[in-house]
């Protein structure tokens, strides 16, 4: 029985399973930071070129 606590103690199988989560979950956790933090960025800049292809759009005469 002690062997058996011994060798269940010293195993790391799923030891680089945990790791990946882990940095998986880091990178998730970074890529919604950076979204949250570009939001307002890029709803400007789609605003601003909507309205630049709307007047050109009017500006052209088939």
């Amino acid at each position: 029985m002690l062997n058996y606590i011994k060798n269940f103690r010293n195993d790391e199988d799923g030891a680089v399973t945990v790791d990946w989560v882990v940095l998986t979950a880091a990178i998730v956790g970074l890529g919604i930071a950076v979204l949250t933090s570009i939001n307002g960025s890029v709803k400007t800049t789609t605003q601003a070129t909507s309205g630049v292809i709307a007047t050109a759009h009017t500006a052209i005469k088939w």
